[in-house]
């Protein structure tokens, strides 16, 4: 009996730290997919981040194990610095590769303009570019103001050859710059430039584009330009979305209810991913909602919706 009881302990403390080590998902689960995030996000599974301001190669090494599904390097509050982006990178890679298989963490640039109008875009698309040279999976727009504007991310997030889709212009990405992408993604130079395009608009694309529906003008085009094709998710951007409006989050105004509900509703009517903050009282609800992108609610309250959704990717 005495016996009994210890391997019954046992049991119950190996189960603790596996859970408290955010342990979770099939161990014998292969990837299929450059992009971990597209990887589960096409199988309807939310995903979660976390948040970083710069960086270099330590930073990186040292986030390769995360528990979060993708990085943000947000770079619009920061010092638009391609030597660090690219050892943060080169970081990941080198301490990787994640519980779930995949070479890196899915990453996603913040981009340091906003989308204001399609000048704007025209006189900054080179950034898109030079983000994607570095190896990351996917940009964010800020303040995505028209559907003009996104379109020019879209192109500019493109190589030339890419299939053509209505809407969307011949990309501007150029041959020369896929080199130190393809060694972080470990493909060829020829397999880049093929998987280098955004999904959902192409299938088989590696690549994740964002947009924050963020002020009171850029919601007032929200279903058009969370519409444009090679959009993969879009949020609502509350802290700015407060300024614009000149309102306080902590009372809860109506006009900022009413914004959340509108940019959610363009991101179902497109089919692409909704991202919100998230904790351990909402994130069950949000996810029944459909919020598919949780903000960086830590290590805890992931594994408590990747429980919930009884995901199979390792974690």
């Amino acid at each position: 009996m005495r016996n009994r009881i210890a391997v019954v302990a046992l049991a119950i403390s190996v189960g603790v730290v596996t859970l408290a080590g955010q342990q979770g998902g099939d161990r014998s689960y292969t990837p299929t997919r450059i992009n971990k995030s597209i990887e589960l996000l096409e199988k309807d599974q939310p995903i979660y981040y976390t948040q970083v301001n710069g960086g270099g190669y330590d930073e990186g090494k040292a986030l390769a194990q995360t528990w979060a599904d993708y990085i943000t390097y947000n770079l619009e509050h920061s010092p638009f610095d391609m030597t660090a982006l690219r050892g943060f990178m080169q970081g990941l890679v080198d301490g990787g590769p994640t519980k779930s298989g995949h070479r890196t963490p899915t990453v996603i640039a913040v981009l340091p303009f906003g989308g204001i109008n399609q000048d704007i875009m025209w006189a900054n698309y080179w950034m898109v570019e030079q983000l994607l040279g570095s190896g990351v999976h996917g940009v964010l727009l800020a303040h995505a103001q028209s559907p003009a504007a996104v379109q020019v991310m879209v192109q500019a997030a493109r190589y030339p050859h890419a299939p053509p889709f209505d809407g969307i212009d011949e990309g501007l990405r150029g041959n020369g710059g896929q080199g130190f992408a393809a060694r972080i993604w470990g493909v060829s130079n020829a397999e880049y430039q093929r998987m280098a395009d955004p999904w959902p608009l192409n299938p088989d694309g590696e690549l994740l584009l964002g947009l924050k529906i963020e002020n009171r003008h850029a919601l007032e085009n929200a279903e058009a330009s969370v519409g444009v094709s090679g959009v993969g998710f879009a949020e609502w951007g509350p802290g700015d979305m407060s300024l614009s409006f000149n309102v306080s989050r902590a009372d809860n105004p109506t006009v900022l209810d009413n914004a959340r509900n509108r940019v959610l509703a363009a991101t179902r009517q497109a089919g692409i991913a909704f991202l919100n903050q998230m904790n351990a009282q909402t994130i069950e609800a949000m996810i029944d909602e459909g919020v598919r992108i949780g903000a960086n609610p830590g290590p805890e309250v992931a594994d408590q919706g990747r429980r919930y959704t009884e995901r199979r990717m390792p974690w």
